[in-house]
């Protein structure tokens, strides 16, 4: 069966920035040349209700017909509060209208709480991914499979697809000039003081290094971020430029200045494409190590430190800006990386693949059944 037609179902849509949507842009646009076509189609409970956003979806339902509808799963993309209890019920109405329910699980942990509430939502959705796992035909996950504890033993409709980067591929400026890091998003909430504090102990030790240098900062709560960084590097050789949000096109032009990208939004994963952006433009990557740093983002050009460990980071980013050609081996790293593992074209082949391995499995189940069922009769 080749995988033609595939739905793409959005929710609620993130502001200011949405990277969900963004990632199913770029499948359509990606999938044209392969011979694939992605339909983006929101599902607006946000704004009419979820009755009458089931209704209508069962109406469209009933229009794909064997048609494979992925559903596109983040916590807050439906729920408002982190209690998503009603997306399991569209994997039941589009099985119920004929079409082939699956899952991308762009969210695939419950976010840790505290408190009778803090721990009532974690519990709430865990079953809400249990059930979202056990009603799609198809599961795929932005990392590997074998991180994933809560899934059952029997994981044969699990299959691993990294993201991309949302911005055009490029190649680095290897010019001379100001070393360049590059910091590409801040996370909000408690997270934004411990990354300036990660930031401003990297830059501050490698400036004493190599000399001054130049921080282009921009992303999703840089412009937030920009008055405590400028508060915490007073003083260094450090000069700070703070560009905000911006296009994919800018992202990209942004990182072709760069010497390195500094990561610090927790630990580096296949499914931080404000990370994979580093390496679809072929820079190095300074950053922490965790639970999801594994295989295929250990084959590009990074330079990680245990989690946590702000003095080790420090260090990484003063060798990767002082040592030219352990830098370059670096760069050529995250460029045969992206191109065997983050470009969009190896995606939509992996995509090809589940779709289509899927599809046979279920074809050969039911020619099975349909001759049991005669051999009986």
């Amino acid at each position: 069966m080749k995988p033609e037609g595939i739905v793409l179902l959005m929710g609620r849509r993130d502001q200011p920035t949405d990277g969900v949507r963004d990632y199913c842009e770029k499948l359509r646009e990606s999938g044209v040349p392969h011979g694939f076509s992605f339909d983006l189609v929101p599902v607006p409970w946000a704004e009419t209700g979820w009755g009458d956003a089931l209704a209508e979806l069962r109406k469209a339902a009933a229009t794909w017909r064997d048609r494979w509808v992925l559903l596109q799963y983040t916590t807050l993309a439906w729920s408002r509060r982190g209690f998503p209890l009603y997306s399991p019920h569209l994997l039941k109405v589009l099985r119920q209208g004929g079409a082939r329910p699956g899952v991308v699980f762009h969210d695939f942990l419950p976010l840790p709480g505290s408190g009778i509430v803090g721990h009532t939502r974690e519990y709430c959705q865990l079953r809400v991914l249990r059930q979202l796992y056990s009603r799609s035909d198809l599961a795929i996950f932005t990392v590997p499979v074998d991180k994933l504890s809560w899934l059952p033993l029997r994981r044969d409709k699990a299959v691993f697809i990294p993201v991309g980067a949302n911005c055009p591929e490029a190649a680095c400026d290897n010019s001379p000039k100001v070393k360049t890091v590059a910091v590409y998003s801040i996370t909000g909430g408690t997270r934004t003081s411990i990354e300036i504090a990660d930031i401003g102990t990297a830059l501050k030790r490698a400036s004493k290094k190599v000399g001054p240098v130049r921080l282009v900062l921009f992303g999703r709560g840089s412009q937030e971020a920009e008055p405590a960084l400028r508060s915490e590097l007073a003083g260094a050789e450090v000069e700070i430029e703070s560009l905000g949000l911006l296009t994919p096109e800018q992202v990209s032009q942004a990182l072709t200045g760069a010497d390195v990208l500094l990561f610090v939004r927790g630990h580096i994963s296949s499914r931080r494409g404000s990370a994979i952006a580093g390496i679809a433009s072929g820079l190095p990557i300074v950053c922490y190590a965790g639970m999801e740093t594994a295989w295929p983002i250990t084959e590009a050009g990074i330079l990680a430190v245990p989690l946590g460990d702000r003095e080790a980071l420090a260090g990484a980013l003063e060798t990767v800006l002082s040592d030219g050609p352990f830098r370059r081996k670096l760069a050529e790293r995250s460029r045969q990386a992206q191109e065997k593992y983050f470009s969009w074209a190896a995606i939509v082949e992996r995509f090809a693949a589940a779709l289509g391995s899927i599809s046979t499995e279920k074809e050969a189940d039911m020619t099975k059944k349909s001759s049991d069922a005669t051999r009986v009769a």
